[in-house]
């Protein structure tokens, strides 16, 4: 049995190692938008859905008649997963290509085409990965009767362990490695499973098989751990706990990422305490069941209460740290006691749920599981699409605790069938836990409303704040301060259109934000679009400028919501400018795709002869400021860099053509006089003679960036320099040249000379 044990611990940490890197793939190939993600992670889910559901059938239909150790059958299944390590990224990819030669212009038609093509990549392969546990339960079945009852709980415990690391180490090796070389690791874990499967059943005796037996007596052959009158509730509740489970995780991410930032490490260190949290829940759940039967109906009120602990530690009166107390052990201890609870609760009851169900019949687990991934596709979808856009994050977390909460206080409705009034302890704790719920729903505050004066927009991406006033006005996502009123943003417009040696006829921003640059754009008079992820984000757009809505009216003005790097993959648009403001910081989740060689590949394509990118990087380390520099280097023929305004951060300049040398007077002249205005409208010169002469003044080489980490390879979409830094930020020098020179030495196309 330790033998399986190590199978799906390894197993475990390979499906969230290829859930991570398959995901940030098809958002390289697709697009970074909330319907994307949602289409991924749902095929995921779903394959392994099919997987066990379909697995689990085959061996109630044939299982009898198999004369052969089904280890054997277990090998295959690994080797198949390996073997979609290597495929996935090439299915992809060849997706992609497809696509680009149909005339996709909709929305909807992309979304459709391109989500048929992930299901057709993704399912088969995650149906591979659900069916492990019903052809393992067999093989224990097999070898194991004594154990065979509870064999789900020990696969799936062992299951969660692995995803566990499986959070975290991936992100590691992704840095080392990129993604590909990361799903190369998954491969050979996956390869190593199947031969030690496959060695451990060519020593095991012969399976002796008796002629099949009918159904009945099949059935009956199952040892008598559940209650078949209650059945169907069962199956209910464990697609209710799928769908609790991943629908709060969306309330989640909106709740706590205003405190633990958008970088992949904070998405990880959630979910890492999520699954921790459920591994100690099922090992609870294997001790407990050894003695136990049937549980209390208090479970399901404790979990309904659980569901709404995030309330209190993501209360920004809660997140006061006192100055004694490290920031990182503050926020880890916080968000232990939000998720902890629920994560530990919901460990226990899907594993006793689907024992009770399946009482160690492969087909009926698989069953059982599939009803549970069901739910958990289904969640998000409440959740995001249909919750959160309508309601705040606490009134949601209240939605999804009122089952449970009402399951706790009706018996009759427990699994153990028989309708049976609460203990006097348990009707104590129910009368607290009313009570906790009536505190919560009047005293809890969202991060939200911390901000005064404050409008907040929501919908199924993220939640707007729009605060402040005067110059102090500020940009709100997901509670992460985006951008604020600066006349850097100004100059991300004026000084490439003024650099044109051309009168330009279009622009276009990637990244709506506050609306400045988009504004700045329209001052010249001519057609401007802007590109934003977040629908929401364009409706506060007064609220900053008074013209605002006036010049969204404008025949001018086009504002499309997409990503911005598969609009201009999907648009045949020319531009005279393009001008990139990515969301801060440097290091968010996903930022790289909006400055990597691929990204700068299809920027020129768009734009007109003569045109120009301007890029605006606000910060970053020495290897990310040389990572970003290269990509440009490596990808235009002709750049220029300058500092900005305000002495931080800077504005790259590409293009394929020189860019040429003009004084401030000559770009100040080529100004319309609606342009000079908006330009001086917030200082710091009141001329734009002198408000260029500020930015020319700071030009640096662009070979100066690059020298600062000579080693560093340029930022591409397999390697993301700026969101994957923990370990180069914490290695010996040495070692950050070694990895760099691996990196390079790999990209190299004919000789060792092309690494230098």
């Amino acid at each position: 049995m330790r033998w399986f044990f190590a199978f799906f611990f390894v197993s475990g940490f390979c499906s969230l190692l290829y859930e991570i890197v398959w995901l940030r793939l098809s958002m390289a190939q697709f697009g970074v938008t909330t319907a994307l993600v949602s289409i991924v992670l749902s095929m995921f889910m779903a394959g392994l859905g099919l997987g066990s559901w379909g697995s689990g059938l085959l061996i109630r239909r044939y299982g009898d008649r198999i004369n052969f150790s089904a280890l054997r059958l277990y090998a295959v299944t690994e080797l198949l997963i390996g073997i979609s390590a290597l495929m996935v990224p090439l299915q992809l990819a060849w997706g992609r290509t497809l696509l680009e030669h149909f005339s996709l212009s909709s929305s909807l038609a992309y979304y459709l085409a391109s989500g048929a093509w992930i299901a057709i990549t993704l399912v088969p392969w995650c149906a591979c990965m659900g069916a492990t546990i019903p052809v393992a339960m067999l093989a224990i079945r097999q070898s194991y009767r004594d154990e065979s009852p509870r064999s789900f709980s020990y696969l799936y415990l062992a299951n969660v362990f692995g995803a566990v690391v499986g959070a975290t180490v991936p992100l590691l090796i992704i840095e080392l490695l990129g993604f590909h070389g990361t799903l190369k690791v998954g491969a050979v874990l996956n390869g190593a499973l199947a031969v030690t499967a496959l060695a451990l059943a060519s020593k095991q005796a012969p399976v002796i098989v008796s002629a099949p037996a009918s159904k009945s007596a099949r059935m009956e052959s199952v040892p008598p751990t559940r209650p078949s009158s209650r059945s169907n509730t069962i199956l209910l509740l464990l697609f209710a706990t799928g769908l609790t489970s991943m629908g709060i995780e969306v309330v989640w991410i909106r709740q706590f990422t205003p405190y633990l930032g958008t970088v992949v490490y904070a998405f990880a260190l959630i979910l890492s305490l999520y699954l921790a949290a459920t591994f100690v829940g099922s090992r609870i759940y294997r001790r407990w069941s050894q003695n136990h039967r049937f549980e209390s109906p208090l479970i399901w009120l404790l979990l309904g209460v659980s569901v709404l602990l995030p309330l209190v530690v993501a209360d920004p009166n809660v997140q006061y740290r006192p100055r004694f107390i490290n920031h990182t052990l503050f926020h880890l201890l916080c968000f232990t006691l939000g998720i902890g609870p629920f994560s530990a609760i919901l460990g226990f009851v899907t594993p006793m749920l689907v024992d009770r169900w399946s009482g160690g019949d492969p087909d009926r687990a698989g069953r059982a599981y599939a009803v549970n991934v069901v739910g958990c596709i289904v969640g998000p979808l409440i959740s995001g699409f249909l919750l959160l856009p309508l309601l705040s994050e606490r009134w949601v977390l209240f939605v999804f605790a009122l089952p449970w909460l009402a399951l706790g206080l009706l018996p009759r409705w427990s699994t153990a069938g028989a309708p049976v009034a609460l203990p006097a302890m348990s009707r104590r704790a129910a009368y607290a836990a009313g009570l906790l719920v009536l505190v919560l729903a009047f005293t809890a505050r969202g991060y939200e409303e911390q901000y005064v004066p404050r409008e907040v927009l929501r919908d199924n991406t993220a939640t707007i704040v729009a605060t402040g006033s005067g110059m102090m006005k500020r940009l709100m996502v997901n509670g992460v301060g985006i951008t604020f009123l600066t006349p850097i943003t100004k100059m991300m417009a004026h000084m490439p259109l003024a650099f044109l040696e051309h009168p330009p006829q279009s622009a276009l921003v990637v990244c709506f934000g506050m609306g400045t640059t988009y504004r700045s754009l329209l001052s010249w008079n001519i057609p401007a679009t802007a590109v934003e992820l977040v629908p929401s984000v364009p409706r506060v757009f007064g609220y900053y400028h008074s013209d605002g809505p006036e010049l969204l009216r404008s025949p001018l003005s086009h504002v499309v919501i997409d990503d911005g790097r598969r609009y201009l993959e999907r648009t045949s648009q020319q531009y005279d400018v393009v001008t990139l403001d990515p969301p801060p910081p440097v290091e968010a989740a996903g930022s790289s795709m909006l400055y990597s060689k691929e990204f700068y590949a299809t920027v020129k394509q768009r734009l007109r002869t003569g045109g120009i990118l301007q890029q605006w990087l606000p910060s970053g380390d020495a290897v990310v400021q040389t990572a970003v520099a290269r990509a440009l280097k490596e990808s235009f023929p002709y750049i220029r860099v300058f500092g900005s305004l305000e002495g931080w951060g800077y504005h790259f300049l590409a293009s394929e053509q020189p860019i040429p040398d003009r004084t401030p007077a000559e770009l100040a002249q080529r100004m319309p006089a609606s342009a000079v205005k908006d330009l001086v409208e917030w200082g710091p010169q009141s001329t734009p003679e002198g408000e260029f002469a500020i930015v020319l003044g700071r030009e640096i080489p662009l070979d100066r960036l690059i020298a600062e980490a000579p080693g560093a390879p340029a930022l591409q979409d397999d390697r993301p320099e700026n969101e994957y830094y923990l370990l180069r930020r914490s290695l010996p020098k040495a070692w950050r040249h070694f990895v760099w020179q691996r990196a390079e030495t790999s990209q190299a196309p004919t000789s060792s000379a092309a690494v230098y």
